[in-house]
């Protein structure tokens, strides 16, 4: 008689340990600038060693570098795993409908103490004589057996549920891969933002060490104050200090990149891609989420683990109807191989469930207790699905708008230090000014970046909340090639 195999409570068991998503902050440039990031933990944050690579500076691309860690991420490899331990699990639910069939092949030498059991004692009030030891004789032996669970309805509901866990499995391995492809291309940009505000802070150096120069010259002439010339040096180190420490997070970023796709972390790294703000089609919010329910891998895997409780409550059920099995064995037994003969065996079982004690209409409940939370977590995953588009959604609007705002400002905060910088030539303004200039134009040259980065970041979340991550990933960023 077969028994339903219980499933585990929560069906997201099986999802890879970690996660990655994307998040708003606030940016430390500017207090009213929201900077997303991108967040990957627990196994997504490592990987295994990929093809060996060429000596010297490698040259990475977004595409390259997303298929660098669709091979080699940890979050893909243990995803891979967990659902080859669910396809041997299906294999051995498929195993129990078919018949177990084992072949042996003995010899046997014995002798048998007739006195210990009592054979003398009987023969003698019989009035016959037994003899008090038999043997040794021997035989061989040379059979086929046969067990088959031929009739379990039980059975066949287990192979079904494991079926259903299988198609659940790969569904979430695909939904892996999206995960994977939203951390490499979110760390990707989020390295490029990182190199682009290297290479702003380089410039306030210059301006900062320009500013000195000139407070410094008209020291000597004696057209400036000390005072004048002593701010503008704290200026030049404070933008220094700021390069060393972007220069030194960019370092790090780097390493933690190429850990993320498999490779040496000491590998000399040139990231191809640029920020680019490019014109977008509007996306419906109706179709965003039409899409997302229909694409979303996980949601499918969620579903699926819900039809896989409820074949399992099937299954329990079932364990109250009769069960019709098989055994038997067919061979050859005799003293000698030469002089042996056939023998068998074949029975046939019709099981009827009687009484058990409860224990079924247990299964039963817990299998039904599964399955509630089975269905809670497939509308809670809708819901979070429908979350991910709108936040998506409103991630991309409000990134459009920043860097629509943040290049007219940047253009308006370069002509500004031009204007104060000829009238620091002129003599006509101090260096208090120049430094406020400077700032503002560092801080729109940041928010600029910022806009930038947050506006491709929200493009490949939306892809990700979507469900076309690793299909669409190269029309993400057409016009960003250089």
């Amino acid at each position: 008689m077969g028994q339903a195999v219980q499933l585990p409570a929560s069906g997201r068991t099986m999802q890879t340990p970690g996660t990655v998503n994307s998040q708003q902050t606030t940016s430390g440039v500017s207090n009213s600038v929201l900077q997303p990031s991108i967040t990957v933990t627990g196994n997504y944050q490592g990987s295994v060693p990929g093809t060996p690579i060429p000596a010297g500076p490698l040259r990475l691309s977004l595409p390259d570098a997303v298929k660098r860690g669709l091979q080699t991420n940890l979050g893909i490899v243990t995803s891979g795993v967990s659902s080859s331990i669910v396809r041997a699990q299906r294999a051995q639910a498929l195993s129990q409908l078919f018949p177990q069939i084992t072949a042996s092949i003995g010899a046997t030498e014995t002798q048998i103490n007739l006195a210990a059991y009592g054979l003398n004692t009987l023969g003698a009030s019989l009035g016959v004589n037994f003899p008090s030891i038999v043997g040794p004789f021997q035989y061989v032996q040379a059979q086929g057996n046969l067990n088959w669970n031929a009739l379990s309805v039980t059975n066949v509901r287990n192979y079904q549920v494991a079926n259903t866990v299988d198609h659940a499995s790969r569904l979430s391995e695909r939904d892996t891969r999206e995960l994977v492809v939203l951390a490499v291309g979110g760390t990707y940009l989020q390295i490029l933002s990182a190199s682009a505000r290297i290479d702003a802070q380089r410039v306030q150096v210059k301006y900062a060490q320009a500013t000195y120069d000139r407070a410094n010259t008209q020291l000597s002439a004696g057209t400036n104050t000390r005072v004048d010339m002593t701010r503008s040096l704290v200026q030049l180190q404070s933008e220094q200090e700021r390069l060393l420490a972007l220069e030194g997070d960019y370092q790090q970023q780097k390493i933690a990149f190429a850990r993320l796709i498999g490779l040496p972390q000491d590998a000399e790294l040139i990231f191809t891609e640029q920020l680019g703000s490019t014109d977008l089609q509007p996306v419906e919010e109706a179709d965003a989420l039409h899409a997302a329910l229909l694409h979303r891998w996980d949601l499918q895997s969620a579903e699926a683990q819900m039809h896989a409780a409820e074949q399992t409550v099937s299954a329990a059920r079932s364990e109250r109807l009769p069960s019709l099995s098989f055994n038997g064995y067919y061979g050859a037994m005799g003293p000698r191989p030469t002089d042996s003969h056939g023998v068998f065996v074949a029975s046939g079982t019709l099981s009827v469930p009687v009484f058990d004690g409860g224990k079924i209409s247990a299964d039963v409940q817990q299998a039904r207790a599964t399955l509630r939370q089975r269905q809670a977590e497939y509308e809670d995953q809708k819901a979070k699905v429908e979350q991910d588009v709108r936040n998506a959604l409103i991630q991309l609007r409000t990134a459009l708008g920043q860097v629509k705002l943040a290049e007219s400002n940047r253009q308006y905060a370069r002509e500004t230090l031009t204007q104060v910088n000829d009238r620091f030539d002129a003599g006509v303004t101090n260096t208090v000014e120049v430094v406020q200039a400077q700032q503002q134009e560092a801080a729109a040259e940041n928010d600029y970046i910022s806009g930038l980065y947050a506006m491709n970041l929200a493009r490949l979340t939306l892809a990700r909340a979507i469900g076309d991550a690793e299909t669409e990933l190269s029309s993400l960023f057409p016009g960003d090639k250089h």
